[in-house]
């Protein structure tokens, strides 16, 4: 196993979904050929609800146990304290970047911005100077995020997803997500996102296009490569997630079929003082994934 996902299992014990007062509406969909999913709050739940940097969780003993397990070495407690700050300003500035540059919803890479952080403890002496790797700072990364953000499958994804398949339907992901979201089904499926079933290209990461949900243009690029892969348009294809704003709106507005994942109350985001989803009811809710084979 990658030693990551092996990081993700150690850190990662079993969590069941809290229930919500959410009634299923299992509204039958129709002409559908394709399969979107997000992934925290939906296909696993999350100890905050989405992935940690999105969450803005920041706690200076998961740092410093993160740097310790890590191999960095100093004055530890130090660093946690200074490190979660610098964290969060980081990403702050990172966001200030990208919309300066043009993206409606800036997202970081979040190994470049461990790699700051490090430099700059560093730099003040609170940890040791020493040679560090990429595979370094990544598990450093994944050592936090897990501390932040613990999360396990949700009850019955994994068959949802094999079910889907054998349907015949296509399979992708937009999520709000960091290098280690796709170890997630590695760790727990023990198979890769492509061996699960995703079109690899129909997978689209917010870390690789520098760009979050609620941005406009994650859809649209999903699209894209379902009709050159798959011959499928957008109002073909239905959109699972867990958030009436990042997941439901976005999606409608890019013409899918939508699906609200109502089946854990950390993660489900009515958003109901945002004006953008006052006007929009999901085509469905569901509050477990199975019922998703009913109404596909």
């Amino acid at each position: 196993m990658n030693p990551l996902a092996d990081t993700i299992l150690k850190n990662c014990p079993p969590l069941a979904p809290l229930p919500t007062d959410a009634e299923a509406k299992l509204n039958k969909l129709s002409g559908i050929k394709a399969v979107l999913f997000d992934v925290y709050g939906t296909l696993f739940v999350s100890g905050s609800g989405d992935v940690g940097t999105a969450a803005a969780t920041d706690t200076a003993e998961a740092l410093t146990q993160a740097l310790v397990v890590s191999g960095f070495e100093g004055k530890m407690e130090q660093a946690g304290l200074i490190g979660k700050d610098m964290l969060k300003a980081e990403i702050l500035e990172w966001h200030k970047a990208g919309r300066e540059a043009g993206a409606d919803c800036p997202e970081v890479e979040i190994s470049k911005v461990w790699k700051k952080i490090i430099d700059a403890l560093r730099h003040t002496g609170t940890l040791k100077p020493a040679e560090i790797d990429f595979d370094q700072i990544r598990r450093l990364g994944l050592e936090y995020e897990c501390r932040v953000n613990p999360v396990f499958p949700m009850p019955g994804s994994s068959e949802t997803i094999a079910r889907i398949k054998e349907k015949g339907m296509a399979l992708g992901i937009v999520s709000n997500a960091q290098f280690y979201t796709p170890l997630l089904f590695s760790a727990f499926f023990e198979r890769s996102v492509e061996n699960c079933g995703f079109d690899p290209e129909c997978c689209i990461w917010s870390y690789k296009e520098l760009k979050a949900k609620p941005s406009t243009a994650l859809f649209p690029k999903a699209g894209k490569f379902l009709q050159q892969n798959h011959g499928i348009e957008l109002h073909e294809t239905a959109y699972v997630g867990n958030d009436m704003l990042n997941d439901i709106y976005c999606a409608k507005e890019a013409g899918c079929q939508t699906v609200l994942f109502a089946g854990d109350k950390r993660s489900l985001r009515m958003r109901e003082n945002d004006e953008r989803c006052l006007a929009i009811e999901p085509d469905a809710v569901v509050t477990s994934l199975p019922q998703l084979l009913e109404i596909l």
